[in-house]
């Protein structure tokens, strides 16, 4: 939970307020129109005074014509200032939070999966939708109409005191209740705030993991715990509501009471005082106008501060991704159309933590052209390097060549638009087949994307689908088969004409008859670009020119098939061994 804040942090709120720089016509539009609706809503119960006391007592029917005349024509008027006003707040605050989700969700897009690794997907979500929604408020219902309420009472102060000291003097009388019941109110309801915007993220959590994960749930038949901890988040951020209602239902009754008790002291006092001529009865009339104008105001005016620190602590979460700078430093001028594809790796170090090492002084070198597989145990490093190779991560030491050329002096996308990854969780989105293939690169023709399908053996079995390559695909490919979804991916990464080539695990998730077809297609593809395989299937990387075998982030052996298979005691040898072994016993 976010610590509790005592008072507003100003510069918070400026730069907050600085996000309506581009519609500052519109913001100056609402102050304009804030100030010019304090006075304008004071006049209604000033003409009513005048009414009462210069026409009707004076039985003056032309004149109470025409002064009626002119309230109707003040009170539309009022009505369509506070037509603009509202629109235009709420105008305001939506152009805002349209323009801060494209820009967090490119923040977000730039950061480094280091980022996600440490991130849930549900507090990314949370800060996207339903913080800058709470941000919106602050436009729309708190930091413009708290000014204009604010000079709204303050009208509303002159003029009754202007019409008569003493009856303002008297409906004051309840007015420190009225601050008291309102800052009690104020502190209670922030504290409930916090505590139910708390909960929307610890279930926003929950349900992003929960639902992606919902196979793994139903396969281990864990439907019922999982209902009861969904119940447990659920009662808590209902509770944490409740309070918030409780307070409101406290609150207005409370504001009511002081309100009734003001204008029966005004009434008692000022129906003496009619009697008396101290007071005349349009003022009397008028008054519980007035009364009602001041106190309004304030029965919402603690809400709305709230609503402001709210936003304020909703908009801190946002800056702080914003100001998170853990991008990949993208400082790169070389722009090449193409590569050739050498790949080399000198003395590499790399952690995930800072502290324990995954790598541990890495050489290798692909020639351009080349085929390398890499194979060893579970977290021995192998997908590692192909994170390093695209830069999703910096390495602590050493140096990556490409070409010849460190990494980083190449402008980061296009370096990534000359590599093209498969990998063994195919992810894909919702939308055509054609459009998972292409991600909506307009560059990107139908011809291509059925050329590239034909070349791999993916036409026939894409053509099977209803309505083929517009075939709409649910979320992450659910409706496809896995050896489906392979096949799309494979089809995605070669439309792009790589230079290098990355398949990680690429055949591991599918059937027999898939990946003869694939396997067909990797060797028709690496004979013409570098080509890195991971592979735990040991038969599909024999052909490859030279085998990395990683243990625990340390280069153990290098070569090709053939060498490596005659070190004896080796560690490639030890694993293919033990994977024919297993396969003859199959």
């Amino acid at each position: 939970m976010d610590k509790e804040k005592k008072s507003l942090d100003w510069s918070l709120l400026v730069r907050l307020l600085k996000l309506a720089r581009p519609y500052r016509s519109a913001l100056w539009l609402c102050a304009l129109l804030a100030i010019v609706l304090a006075p304008a809503s004071t006049a209604q119960p000033w003409l009513i005074n005048k009414i009462v006391d210069d026409h009707i007592a004076h039985g003056d029917t032309q004149g109470l014509f025409q002064m009626s005349m002119l309230f109707l024509g003040i009170l539309f008027m009022t009505g369509v200032l506070q037509y603009v006003f509202v629109y235009t707040t709420s105008l305001l605050g939506q152009n805002v939070i349209r323009d801060l989700r494209v820009r967090i969700f490119s923040h977000i897009v730039d950061l480094r999966l280091a980022y996600f690794d440490k991130t849930a997907i549900g507090t990314s979500t949370t800060r996207t939708i339903n913080d800058i929604e709470t941000i919106n408020t602050v436009f729309s219902e708190g930091a413009i109409t708290i000014i204009a309420d604010i000079l709204t009472m303050v009208a509303v102060l002159i003029v009754m005191f202007i019409t008569s000291v003493k009856l303002t003097l008297i409906c004051l009388l309840t007015m420190p209740l009225m601050l008291l019941a309102t800052y009690v109110f104020k502190e209670k309801v922030k504290k409930s705030y916090q505590v139910v915007r708390a909960q929307i993220q610890r279930m926003n959590a929950f349900l992003q993991e929960h639902i992606t994960g919902m196979r793994i749930v139903q396969i281990f038949n864990a439907e019922n715990q999982e209902r009861g901890k969904f119940k447990i988040i659920n009662r808590e951020y209902t509770r944490a509501n409740l309070d918030a209602i409780l307070y409101y239902a406290v609150f207005f009754p409370v504001v009511e009471v002081i309100m009734a008790i003001a204008l029966g002291l005004m009434v008692w006092w000022g129906a003496r005082s009619v009697l008396s001529d101290d007071v005349t009865l349009g003022a009397l009339i008028a008054f519980p106008i007035y009364l009602n104008m001041l106190y309004r105001p304030m029965r919402v005016l603690a809400d709305k501060f709230n609503t402001v620190q709210m936003g304020l602590v909703a908009s801190e979460r946002v800056f702080a991704i914003l100001d998170d700078d853990s991008k990949v430093e993208n400082t790169g001028v070389l722009r090449p159309e193409k590569l050739k594809g050498a790949v080399s790796f000198q003395h590499v170090y790399f952690t995930y933590d800072g502290k324990a090492e995954v790598l541990r002084d890495v050489s290798f070198d692909i020639p351009a052209g080349g085929t390398l597989a890499i194979v060893g145990s579970t977290g021995s490093g192998k997908t590692t390097i192909i994170n390093i190779l695209n830069r999703f991560y910096e390495i602590k030491s050493g140096a990556v060549l490409v070409d010849g050329i460190d990494l980083r002096q190449y402008e980061l996308s296009t370096l990534r638009a000359r590599m093209a990854m498969v990998l063994q969780d195919v992810f894909l989105f919702t939308g055509t087949v054609y459009e998972n293939i292409t991600l909506m690169r307009p560059d990107i023709t139908r011809d291509q994307v059925l050329e590239a399908s034909r070349v791999i053996g993916a036409h026939p079995y894409i053509e099977r689908l209803p309505d083929g390559y517009d075939f709409v695909v649910t979320e992450r490919g659910n409706n496809l088969s896995m050896g489906q979804r392979q096949l799309i991916s494979f089809v995605r990464a070669l439309v792009y004409d790589p230079d290098i080539l990355i398949l990680d695990e690429a055949t591991s998730s599918i059937d027999n008859e898939t990946e003869a077809i694939i396997q067909h297609a990797i060797e028709t593809l690496i004979s013409h670009r570098t080509s890195i395989i991971i592979a735990h299937r040991l038969s599909t990387i024999r052909n490859a020119d030279n085998i990395l075998v990683l243990d625990h982030g340390q280069v153990k052996e290098f070569g090709p098939h053939e060498e490596l298979i005659k070190i004896e005691h080796g560690l490639y040898k030890k694993l293919f061994e033990m994977q024919f072994t297993h396969a003859v016993e199959a």
